[in-house]
């Protein structure tokens, strides 16, 4: 048997189970001189603030992404915006959305006066439950806010079938899953619109930048509409709206950078190969854990049609109970000892947080969340018990950039170790 899995804790002494540098096995983004030659071109013709490349980058993406429109915006943050104002959101209105994600999935609903109403998450694959929406529809629901939550599609086909039998839209937030598949179909194409994160740390990263993709034209327009005035002209057609050009609705400027755009021109071309090699090493790692005590994989199941993309922020199922009661922090320090890269991995719960409860942001005299909401749809502790438990059970690991067994395997020795060495570390 491996020393690396045999010997003693490093914790405690022993040698590291990681030896070799990691090399480029983590580096990212990946910036060649092809992405630096297209900046340049931005920089010396002085078109940072133009679109001609970005219109070129959209058409791209929508080519990509399969979807009939893409927009690109300054970041994720104002995309998601532009997807609920696109979709209709308020004031007075709600949206349903997973607590344990980033807030950019729901908290742009504030800038419109409309509210969130959050629902609990499937402890498997760690995405908005589809038995805890329905009930939580009410006549001022316009939209559900799904997250494919670090990589993992969340389950469409019910989502869809609620929100289309209860006319709400549905907005996939794709921050964490560009590139990823639902039974064969592009996570970002099967809900109303997507809104997209494209910043540097993302497994599609283009420096700073997000996109909305969407087949619906009145969505499209309003989103125009809402945020990108130098294209409203051009661009408006619909009658409630063409009168209104010249102006953004919003008072935004969500237009993107060219140095970004250029850069994500390189960056998507090369990205379908890139996450290819991705998705191989992840799954290489994870199948070497198949049947260590303590540690599950988060991934679809491999006859599913379903994948990762780019595996951004991969996590695993951490079971403490298989190890003794060993806490995930302990654990995570000891596979870090080893030379590995481990912790805590989850989102804290957006529901519990004082901006969520208490936070008077616009000066209304009461709290934001309820400011222009028609009840208290506040949630306290215990409300949504999947969400609030998993910050002990989900458990970072690293994001292999490369495909290089041997070097994985020794990632793989590390977390072996730890867990079959559990009792040592009570």
């Amino acid at each position: 048997m491996d020393t690396r899995i045999t010997g003693a804790l490093a914790l405690l002494g022993g040698p590291k189970a990681v030896t070799e540098g990691p090399e480029d096995l983590f580096r990212w983004p990946i910036v060649t001189e092809e992405d630096e030659q297209a900046v340049l071109e931005v920089l010396r013709a002085g078109s940072m603030s133009g679109t001609d490349v970005t219109m070129e980058f959209e058409e791209e993406y929508a080519a990509f992404q399969g979807t009939q429109y893409a927009l690109g915006y300054c970041n994720g943050t104002a995309s998601l915006l532009g997807a609920m104002f696109g979709c209709g959101v308020g004031r007075g209105d709600e949206i349903i959305a997973p607590s344990l994600t980033y807030w950019a999935a729901a908290l742009p609903a504030y800038t419109l006066g409309a509210t969130i109403v959050f629902a609990d998450i499937e402890a498997d694959s760690l995405c908005i439950d589809p038995d805890d929406i329905e009930h939580r529809i009410t006549p001022r629901t316009k939209a559900i806010a799904v997250v494919h939550y670090c990589g993992h599609p969340a389950d469409m086909d019910r989502i869809m079938e609620i929100a289309r039998r209860r006319n709400v839209k549905v907005i996939e937030d794709v921050s964490h899953a560009q590139g990823a598949l639902y039974k064969g179909r592009m996570t970002g194409a099967i809900g109303d619109v997507a809104g997209i994160s494209l910043m540097a740390g993302k497994s599609l990263p283009i420096g700073e930048g997000g996109m909305l993709c969407t087949n619906d034209r009145e969505i499209y327009e309003r989103a125009v509409a809402f945020g990108h005035y130098e294209r409203t002209e051009r661009v408006l057609t619909l009658p409630h709206l063409k009168p209104l050009a010249g102006v953004p609705l919003g008072g935004f400027k969500h237009r993107m950078n060219q140095i970004c755009s250029a850069m994500g021109r390189v960056q998507l071309k090369h990205y379908p190969a890139r996450t290819e090699e991705i998705q191989k090493a992840m799954n290489y790692f994870w199948d070497g854990l198949e049947s260590v005590p303590g540690l599950r994989a988060h991934r679809p199941p491999k006859d599913s049609g379903s994948t990762m993309g780019g595996w951004y922020n991969p996590l695993g199922h951490y079971l403490p109970e298989e190890l003794g009661g060993l806490s995930i922090d302990r654990f995570g320090e000891a596979v870090n000892a080893e030379g590995g890269h481990s912790g805590r991995g989850a989102n804290f719960p957006l529901h519990l947080h004082p901006v969520l409860n208490t936070a008077d942001v616009f000066g209304d005299g009461r709290p934001t969340r309820i400011a222009f909401a028609h009840r208290d749809v506040r949630q306290g502790p215990g409300s949504l018990p999947v969400s609030e438990a998993l910050g002990e059970r989900c458990l970072g690991i690293p994001w292999f950039k490369k495909y290089r067994p041997e070097q994985i395997d020794q990632h793989i020795a590390a977390f072996r170790k730890v867990a079959m060495q559990a009792d040592r570390l009570l």
